[in-house]
């Protein structure tokens, strides 16, 4: 018999992407940690420290199982763009992202029953076209920037900003599926369904 399977993030969308590959977690216990970026920690280091740090906090109370996690990290350069605060940090964000290339970094980690941990990076890239003050302010109003990392979902009303991505689909969205897969397979964990070689 197979040991559960625990997701370790309250994000709704990493939960309908995993069904999306016929996963379906026996538990969701969302990892409450401080997920602020160290001092000159790079962007790519910081998502899969994060998703490391969620997926041990979970163990510890779940030893025998398999713990999921994840986190997503938007850059420009070396500048991450958390979850905006207010409205004004959301229009910097489009600012920042209107009309240029930025990346998208997923840190997923997994943690077998038999405590190994396995970690992986994914890394997207997203280009926005110029944004208008109309197209802008229009976003703004719809609040979809809401607990977003770098204020925007590319499944939402942001996609019509982008023209143009380069790596997971899946990644920007909130977990990359393939990346994901591989690593459930490595493990031997036995529920899964899709392929990805």
């Amino acid at each position: 018999m197979s040991k559960p399977l625990i997701l370790a993030s309250q994000s709704p969308r990493r939960l309908e992407l995993l069904k999306q590959i016929n996963i379906v977690p026996n538990k969701i216990i969302p990892a409450d940690v401080d997920e602020s970026c160290l001092k000159n920690e790079l962007p790519s280091v910081c998502a899969k420290r994060l998703s490391l740090l969620k997926a041990e906090k979970i163990a510890v109370t779940n030893p025998d199982a398999f713990i999921l996690s994840a986190d997503t990290i938007v850059a420009c350069g070396r500048r991450m763009l958390g979850k905006p605060e207010n409205e004004a940090e959301a229009r910097k964000f489009l600012d920042l992202l209107s009309g240029r290339r930025h990346r998208v970094y997923g840190g997923i980690c997994l943690i077998t029953p038999d405590s190994k941990k396995r970690i992986k990076l994914s890394q997207s890239i997203v280009r926005f076209k110029c944004l208008s003050k109309e197209e802008k302010e229009n976003f703004i109003q719809s609040h979809e920037w809401v607990e977003k990392a770098g204020g925007y979902a590319i499944q939402g009303l942001a996609a019509t900003f982008i023209d143009f991505i380069s790596g997971s689909y899946s990644n920007i969205v909130g977990l990359d599926l393939c990346e994901t897969n591989k690593l459930l397979k490595s493990a031997d964990f036995n529920q899964i369904i899709s392929k990805c070689k």
